[in-house]
């Protein structure tokens, strides 16, 4: 029996098991199984053919995936946003390779990638999905591309495709502090208060991977699917937008009800509608910041700052301006929202904020 068939029996024995307080150690051991057997079957190396566009190398300052069913316009974004031509059709399947394109917005270059319509079942490799959502593992943030005029089904089953191959949305990695040892049994410890974890499962689980020595820390209430999550590693931790195209072919009532789901943007790419608060958006959830630089004496330069994460610091700074800048650094003069008062002397590990001004002194 393959790996998937046994997944399908597990879950088919997780659809018969009622869901209650008795059932619940029994429910999330199950869920290890099924996790151990997907992890495997991510091992195993896609059987389809390199070198068709799922191989994109990444450039820009950050990189944006577009996933969706076929015939949502994941295209049409992407030839309407940057300069790029993607192939755009009614008929499904159109884009059948991975096409990046390249989109500029407040100084950042953006990587916008097109990957080719899934299916349901693509993390299992029905069609391409399983190296289109592997893809989706390698970027920044993902936008979820859905048809306001069909069914509202699309959403958690793209979500189920996602969380097969370990891509957790819009949700935090579990603070827990996990490290396999070689030896002195397992040590378990909670400092706060556990509604559903015990000591009693993760004993049971960590055997099931055969893990017997093991240091375990748990710092806040989780789930057994955010130890499951621990243990298996390889879990990809991304910010998703849901993204609603052809709202023009709706109500304003349903138009009003979808808007108001959370981590979600309405629009109309065909009619041009909403469109500057969806590339706003996809600008805020890449936490992208940028900071500008000046020579001592001289006025700052506005024509072109440096992209950096938010919580960037004046290390990460000086590494971006160049390698070399840090062994002659002494230290920066930053104005703006991080500084105390303009300019304020900072050393490497200041944070820096939105449009900062920094000038680097050295030795």
């Amino acid at each position: 029996m393959g790996a998937l068939e046994k997944i399908a029996e597990i879950e088919r024995e997780m659809a018969r098991t009622q869901k209650n307080k008795a059932t619940e150690y029994h429910l999330g051991l199950l869920k290890g199984k099924i996790a151990r057997l997907r992890a495997e079957l991510l091992e195993v190396k896609s059987a389809g053919p390199k070198g068709e566009g799922f191989d994109v190398k990444r450039s820009g300052d950050a990189r944006v995936a577009l996933i969706g069913f076929p015939s949502v316009g994941k295209s049409t974004l992407l030839s309407t946003m940057t300069e790029t031509e993607s192939a755009v059709s009614s008929v499904d399947f159109t884009t059948l390779a991975a096409t990046p394109g390249r989109w500029e917005y407040n100084g950042a270059i953006i990587q916008l990638l097109d990957l080719p319509g899934i299916l349901e079942g693509a993390s299992q490799g029905i069609g391409r999905g399983k190296q289109v959502v592997s893809t989706a593992r390698t970027a920044d943030l993902i936008v979820m591309m859905l048809d306001a005029t069909k069914s509202h089904l699309q959403r958690p089953l793209l979500e189920k495709e996602l969380e097969t191959v370990g891509i957790r949305l819009n949700k935090p990695p579990p603070n827990i502090y996990f490290k396999v040892k070689t030896g002195g049994g397992i040590s378990y410890n909670a400092i706060a208060k556990q509604s559903v974890l015990n000591e009693k499962f993760v004993y049971n689980l960590l055997h099931q991977y055969r893990i017997f020595n093991a240091e375990v820390l748990v710092r806040e209430d989780v789930t057994i699917d955010d130890f499951i999550d621990v243990v298996v590693g390889g879990r990809i931790h991304l910010p998703c937008l849901y993204v609603y195209n052809k709202i023009d072919a709706i109500t304003i009532e349903e138009i009003d009800k979808i808007a108001r789901e959370d981590h979600t943007v309405v629009v109309s790419i065909e009619k041009d509608l909403n469109m500057d608060t969806l590339k706003h958006t996809i600008w805020e959830y890449l936490n992208l910041l940028r900071v500008y630089t000046k020579r001592h004496g001289e006025f700052p330069d506005f024509s072109e700052g440096l992209i950096l994460r938010t919580g960037a610091t004046v290390e990460d700074a000086c590494r971006a301006i160049h390698k070399t800048l840090l062994d002659s650094f002494k230290y920066a003069l930053v104005w703006g929202k991080s500084a105390k008062h303009n300019p304020q002397r900072a050393g490497l590990t200041h944070a820096l904020s939105n449009d900062d001004v920094i000038e680097i002194v050295r030795k």
